[in-house]
């Protein structure tokens, strides 16, 4: 057994680092642990309520015009343009609908991409770089209009984010930046260390930028909102449906799934960071990375004012960044990040992340987890999102961790490209999809590299 120290409780713990002992239930070891609520969960607190728990029966049709593998926020916006365009249109999915990161991510909503103008301008060009750093603007306008235009019941609101940093070498770049970013028609402007308060409740940032236009939403509301207009416009959504092979004959494609055989005129792949070995030449290019997440038990209506007082999303200058929020009620606090070099278990990445939350804000020294859980990311290795097609499959995944506005904009987009519709061009149709010729589709570099990011990140501290 491992034993695990929190060092703000001074409480010991122990845990298999794998699985708990058959002789031994979860129930049980977290009994004896104050860090975890009676009702402790390792499941998405998104999905707590019974009604955003989708059901599915619906059996395999035979044939269709278009698959689409993933029922993320990909899959079902590139399958709700196929159907407005009358294409027969099926999304499968290897286990239950949205069962991927579309109902574990943190509801957070930027204008990011990752690469700067000045970097993309040296590979690009600047006209390209200045069109590929302005889908994120333009992803997040258009899932507003879209939100308000479908009257979407999610939480959606533009409540703005504060991005901390972590030194004061960072807060300087930060300031220097904001002139850039106007340039980019990004707004944002500048909080001293001395006016952190004002944006939040902790000592631990030496200031930062707010950018008042990102938003935030429900991600399980988000994607239950999506099945509805995909069912409702006539789509067959079958989920425990995994891909298990897909060929070709005469034009069409023959998938072989677990529940049977599929024929379809067109195929999409919207699989992300759950891309599996049937589409080598995604998995190829494909980054899986963990996200963890956990929820605190409910609080104090007086501390979470005190520690959001303007309800805004927060990420900070980190290499290996921390994401947080208050939930849509304000009544628990959402804190998400990656707490080891190696996967892990939910069991074990919620103390750690607890550790982190409670160093930002002492105040929760005796708060309890509720949820811990976590989803996979999908990054490449130009830390670009990619959309085209490859031996006739449409795709469209890799949103480095920007994947609520990216992932349902890109969809949209590729379901006009397999409608044939206009409208349907991005920045990133053209971009060659990187990968390495010593990548499989495993990332086993991945824990030197958070290890090395994890070290220059406590340096700088």
């Amino acid at each position: 057994m491992k034993q695990t120290i929190c060092h703000q409780r001074k409480l010991v713990y122990t845990r298999n680092p794998h699985k708990m002992n058959k002789g031994r239930s979860l129930v049980q070891a977290i009994s004896n642990n104050s860090i975890f609520s009676p009702d402790y969960q390792e499941t998405s607190y998104w999905l707590d309520h019974p009604d955003l728990k989708i059901v599915q029966e619906q059996s395999l049709p035979a044939c269709t015009e278009l698959l689409v593998i993933g029922s993320g926020y990909t899959g079902l916006n590139a399958a709700i343009q196929a159907v407005k365009n009358e294409i027969e249109t099926l999304v499968i999915d290897e286990g239950d609908l949205g069962g991927g990161c579309s109902t574990k991510n943190g509801g957070q909503i930027s204008t990011s991409i990752k690469p700067s103008l000045r970097s993309l301008s040296k590979k690009y060009g600047f006209e390209k770089a200045s069109a590929i750093r302005g889908e994120g603007l333009n992803a997040l306008d258009w899932l507003d209009d879209f939100i308000q235009q479908e009257n979407l019941d999610c939480d959606f609101e533009r409540c703005g984010r504060f991005h901390g940093a972590h030194t004061a070498k960072h807060f300087r770049q930060m300031r220097e930046s904001v002139e850039d970013l106007e340039q980019e028609s990004i707004r944002a402007h500048p909080i001293s260390k001395d006016d952190v308060h004002s944006e939040l409740g902790t000592d631990y940032y030496h200031g930062g930028l707010v950018y008042p236009d990102n938003a935030s939403l429900h991600p399980a509301k988000f994607h239950r909102e999506l099945v509805r207009l995909a069912t409702t416009s006539g789509c067959k959504l079958v989920d425990q449906c995994r891909a298990l092979k897909i060929t070709r004959s005469n034009n069409q494609f023959i998938v072989t799934t677990t529940k049977g055989e599929v024929r379809a005129d067109k195929l999409a792949i919207a699989t992300n960071g759950y891309t599996s070995t049937v589409t080598p030449w995604l998995r190829r290019r494909i980054i899986p990375i963990g996200s963890y997440i956990i929820a605190t038990q409910a609080l104090d209506p007086s501390l979470m004012d005190q520690l959001f007082p303007t309800n805004r999303m927060i990420t900070d200058s980190r290499k290996v960044v921390y994401y947080y929020r208050p939930s849509p009620d304000r009544t628990r606090i959402l804190f998400g990040g990656r707490v080891s070099a190696q996967e892990t278990d939910p069991s074990i990445s919620g103390p750690k992340l607890l550790n982190d939350l409670v160093r930002l804000f002492p105040q929760l020294s005796s708060t309890q987890i509720s949820h811990s859980w976590t989803g996979t990311v999908a990054y490449s290795f130009d830390e670009l999102a990619h959309t085209g097609k490859q031996d006739n499959m449409y795709y469209s995944m890799s949103y480095c961790g920007s994947g609520v506005s990216m992932a349902s904009y890109l969809g949209m987009k590729m379901g006009r490209k397999i409608s044939e519709t206009e409208d349907s061009d991005t920045a990133f149709d053209d971009l060659t999809y990187p990968s390495r010729f010593y990548y499989s589709g495993k990332p086993w570099f991945l824990p030197i590299a958070v290890e090395w990011y994890r070290f220059t990140d406590r340096l700088l501290n």
